[in-house]
């Protein structure tokens, strides 16, 4: 039975296929997989955002993304939720922000993907009264984080597209760091490995406005840049696969707990080895030795840079399709949309669905 299903996105950064954010690919997947599977997708978002099914858009904000931005876009936000709602048959709502509390519709069947780690959402926001509300992670590490009384269902792994739309590469010298550029990124570590290992890294990533990212930009990244050491700006999808095919490593310097790294992952279903600090989820991914390198500091990591270019890309791609595969995520949240639109039950009945 076809479903109307309503994916609401962070309202500051855009969705679609080139998206940055783990959060924002995700829902541009499942809004491809339920167009694809004759399901209505409605996805809010905002302007600039590129989606198969039917887009209800935002003002996009221009200037800084401050909280005056914030308070702006939750307005909007909460209004077009409410004015999609009443022009569709809406069966599902599945919210994917960080700041989802301050958008979350009153009543209705609604999920919550927490793309982030867990302490980063206020604790009551976990805590769901409501029996037609559920929230879930995407990782088993990001859930052995989860706070005293959270209410979670069982996580749904990220996955990537390990099809056949990048074939054998040749690799080239140069290191490739790819994300939002912010300090828990860890970019001016990467840069710094880098250096000792003597090996070119090129920064991929979009910088977006928030007075703590530009600072951390110019005063902590810029410094390090030269010839050999370029920051590239932001890549698109056919892009950003072609240069994760090319590199002889990713590396991964977070600082933070990484709940899922899609990037990780795309980068060993283009063949590419991963080299990362062992943050959140990142020991779920990386097979050590095999796949990549887990380091617990610059110098360890720049050995490890140096050594990547031993790992076979082989061994690399093959793990990506045996544990990351976009059709078994996608299926397991549609299968949950199906369950949780029949009928809204309280969560803990719902504990098998995972």
């Amino acid at each position: 039975m076809a479903m109307t299903v309503l994916n609401v996105a962070y309202p500051l950064a855009p969705v679609g296929p080139d998206a940055v954010g783990g959060a924002e690919q995700v829902l541009s997947a499942l809004d491809r997989a339920l167009v694809s599977a004759g399901h209505r997708s409605l996805v809010v978002a905002c302007e600039g955002s590129d989606v198969a099914g039917t887009l209800w858009p935002i003002p996009a904000e221009s200037g800084p993304l401050d909280d005056a931005a914030r308070q702006r876009a939750w307005t909007a936000q909460r209004r077009t939720i409410a004015e999609c709602r009443r022009r569709w048959p809406v069966d599902l709502v599945h919210l994917h922000g960080i700041d989802f509390d301050a958008y979350l519709p009153a009543d209705g069947p609604t999920l919550v993907t927490l793309h982030l780690p867990l302490g980063w959402y206020p604790a009551v926001a976990l805590q769901p009264a409501r029996p037609d509300l559920w929230l879930h992670g995407v990782s088993e590490a990001q859930c052995r984080e989860a706070p005293e009384g959270a209410r979670l269902l069982p996580p749904i792994p990220n996955g990537v597209s390990v099809g056949d739309d990048v074939g054998p590469h040749a690799k080239r010298g140069f290191a490739l760091m790819l994300g939002r550029i912010c300090p828990e990124k860890g970019i001016h570590l990467a840069l710094d490995a880098a250096r000792q290992a003597d090996v070119p890294l090129l920064v991929a990533g979009r910088l977006f406005p928030y007075d703590s990212h530009i600072r951390y930009f110019e005063q902590e990244v810029v410094p390090r840049l030269d010839s050999r050491h370029r920051f590239i700006g932001p890549l698109g999808l056919r892009r950003k696969r072609r240069f994760l095919a090319a590199a002889r490593c990713l590396v991964v310097p977070s600082l933070c707990p990484e709940t899922s790294s899609l990037v990780a992952m795309e980068a060993l279903s283009c063949g590419t080895p991963v080299v990362a600090f062992p943050s959140g989820a990142l020991p779920e991914i990386v097979d050590h030795g095999r796949t990549g390198f887990l380091v617990k500091d610059v110098a360890e990591m720049a050995e490890a840079i140096r050594a990547a270019a031993g790992l076979d890309p082989a061994e690399c791609r093959a793990e990506a399709v045996r544990r990351f595969s976009l059709d078994r995520m996608v299926d397991r949240y549609i299968a949950v949309y199906q369950r949780l639109a029949a009928r809204a039950q309280p969560a803990p009945a719902l504990r098998a669905l995972g």
